[in-house]
C-alpha cells in the first residue's frame, strides 16, 4: 500500500496552536509535535518568527535551539535539545497570534518549494549549510539593532530548501546570509566608531 503523505507543516503548527488543551507552548511541545521531521523544520520553525514582528523576548528563546540545531546539521547529528531549553514555554494565545501570521507565509512557500539543484541540498554542501545557519544564528541572539531579521531569513530559507530538497531556495538563503553579514559588520562598525568616539570626547 502506499504510504498517505506527511502533513504539511504549516498544518502541523496549526493543529498545535489550536490545541485548547494547552495553556502553554514549550519547546518540547514543537519537538513532539514535528516528530520525526528533518532539522531543516525545525530550524525554520525557531527562525522564521524572528522575521515577524513578535513578543519581546521571542529571540531568547528560540535563539538557543537554533544554535543547537545548526551545530547538528554541520555535522550531520540527528536533532536533540537539552531539557533546560526544551522546557522554554509561550502561553498558548501567543504562540497562536504567532503561528496566524506566520502559516500564510509558509503556506505560499510550501505551495513554490520542489526538488531541483538537489546537489545544493545535501552533503558536504548540507553541512555548509548548517555552518552557515551556526552563524547566522549566533548573530541573531546577540543585541544588535536591526541584527535579527536578514540572520533569520537567511536561516528561513536555506533550512526551508533542505527540507524540500530544493537548491534554489539553498542559493537565495545563503545570499541572505552575505548580506546579513555585510550589515550587521556595518552596524557593528558604526557602533564602534561612536562609542570610540564618545571615549575620546570624555578624555578630551
Amino acid at each position: 500500500m502506499p504510504h498517505s503523505p506527511k502533513p504539511a507543516l504549516s498544518a502541523i503548527l496549526r493543529t498545535l496552536a489550536d490545541d485548547a488543551r494547552l495553556e502553554r507552548v514549550a519547546i518540547s511541545d514543537l519537538l513532539t509535535a514535528l516528530g520525526d521531521r528533518a532539522i531543516g523544520a525545525l530550524l525554520f520553525v525557531f527562525a522564521f518568527p524572528n522575521v515577524l514582528p513578535a513578543p519581546p523576548g521571542l529571540s531568547g528563546i528560540l535563539g538557543a535551539p537554533l544554535i543547537f540545531l545548526a551545530a547538528q546539521l554541520t555535522f550531520g547529528l540527528k536533532p536533540w535539545l537539552p531539557e533546560i531549553i526544551t522546557r522554554r514555554s509561550m502561553a498558548r494565545q501567543d504562540f497562536q497570534a504567532l503561528i496566524q501570521r506566520m502559516a500564510p507565509w509558509l503556506e505560499r512557500a510550501e505551495k513554490l518549494l520542489r526538488p531541483r539543484l538537489i546537489v545544493a541540498t545535501l552533503p558536504p554542501m548540507e553541512y555548509l549549510v548548517g555552518l552557515v545557519c551556526l552563524l547566522m544564528a549566533c548573530v541573531l541572539v546577540l543585541p544588535i539593532p536591526l541584527g535579527n531579521i536578514l540572520p533569520a531569513l537567511g536561516i528561513s530559507l536555506m533550512s526551508l530548501g533542505v527540507v524540500a530538497r530544493d537548491g534554489v531556495w539553498v542559493l537565495l538563503g545563503l545570499a541572505v546570509a552575505v548580506s546579513a553579514s555585510v550589515v550587521v559588520s556595518g552596524v557593528v562598525f558604526a557602533l564602534l566608531q561612536a562609542a570610540l568616539f564618545l571615549v575620546t570626547e570624555i578624555l578630551q
